[in-house]
């Protein structure tokens, strides 16, 4: 029997990784324990403790410590969460703010400044809708709870005003309070979400906004991204590609299963007609590696060093692993 190195990842469970998950595929040479984690938690475990030999993690976190030279973790183009945002901006049902252009010079809170989401709003806020963002005075905070904090080192250049909510107060709260204009968060106030009307969308129809987005971009923007701890690397640096090609090949099930009109792999009954509706719009939005991906990544890492989070717009080979960025030809 060959040999394998134990490796603990630690991530949400997608229908793209469940076969991870149950060991229907393997890596080679790895024995994987995979621990389902709420993602606010493993980000919080991974970005503060380092605590898993591999993990899904925020891609704007990472990025904020990609020119560290002691960071502990190197990415892979694996890319296990994807999401348009213009659905995670929220108002004042009785708010005058009613286009994006509005929100210049106004307070908006998000819940961390490296937040993927945030990176990647404010960056399509600037370049698409004219937003000066140096005018918006961006606060930080828990969502619900109060007193979350970074879990990078990310500090936003002195040209953006940023600073923190008062740490016995939520985003929430101070929106439904009026001390706030507006929240963009990925995750929806729970007021929201609980029918509160005195909260709305600022993109009513936020899905027409996001297609129009990715019909002028072809961008369907990274969320997440899979990081692997240095020093498990620096042992087996095989590691990295064995585990790519793993990811690779528990996604490919996925979209077949979603557009299959014999049963319903989700509890949604017309599965198989949105599925072959978005690929008709979008292609494939979950395609991992750097090719696929170019002008996603290209944005992403220019919004990254408008805002601070990198020094400059960082080279593929400085964000991933320079290994994983090609593939054998024959």
């Amino acid at each position: 029997m060959s040999q394998t190195i134990p490796l603990t990842y630690a991530g949400a469970v997608y229908d793209r990784t469940r076969p991870l998950y149950d060991g229907t595929v393997r890596a080679e040479g790895i024995d994987l324990r995979y621990l389902q984690t709420d993602i606010e938690e493993l980000f919080w475990r991974q970005g503060r403790y380092h605590e898993f030999d591999a993990a899904e993690f925020s891609f704007g976190a990472y990025l904020a410590a990609a020119e560290q030279p002691d960071r502990p973790f190197d990415a892979i183009p694996v890319f296990p969460s994807r999401a348009f945002r213009h659905s995670a901006l929220y108002v004042r049902a009785d708010s005058e703010i009613e286009k994006p252009e509005h929100l210049g010079g106004r307070a908006v809170g998000t819940p961390e400044w490296s937040m993927t989401a945030s990176l990647w709003m404010r960056g399509i806020l600037g370049e698409h809708y004219g937003v000066d963002l140096t005018s918006v005075r961006w606060r930080t905070g828990g969502l619900e709870e109060p007193g979350r904090q970074e879990k990078s080192r990310v500090v936003a250049p002195d040209r953006f005003d940023v600073g923190p909510i008062p740490e016995e107060s939520t985003l929430t709260g101070l929106l439904l309070d009026g001390t706030l204009d507006a929240v963009l968060t990925a995750r929806p106030p729970r007021a929201f979400l609980d029918g509160d009307l005195r909260i709305r969308r600022l993109f009513p129809d936020f899905r027409a906004a996001e297609l129009d987005y990715h019909r002028a971009t072809g961008i369907v923007p990274i969320m997440h991204v899979v990081v692997i701890k240095r020093d498990v690397l620096a042992r087996h640096p095989w590691v990295a590609n064995n585990l790519r090609r793993a990811f690779e090949e528990a996604r490919r099930p996925a979209a077949p299963q979603l557009r299959d009109t014999a049963v319903c792999s989700s509890s949604l009954v017309w599965e198989s007609a949105y599925a072959e509706q978005e690929a008709a719009l979008l292609g494939d939005p979950f395609a991992y590696g750097v090719s696929a991906n170019r002008a996603t990544l290209d944005a992403v890492l220019r919004y990254a060093a408008e805002q601070g989070f990198t020094s400059r717009p960082l080279a593929l080979e400085e964000v991933f692993l320079p290994s994983t960025l090609t593939d054998a030809k024959v």
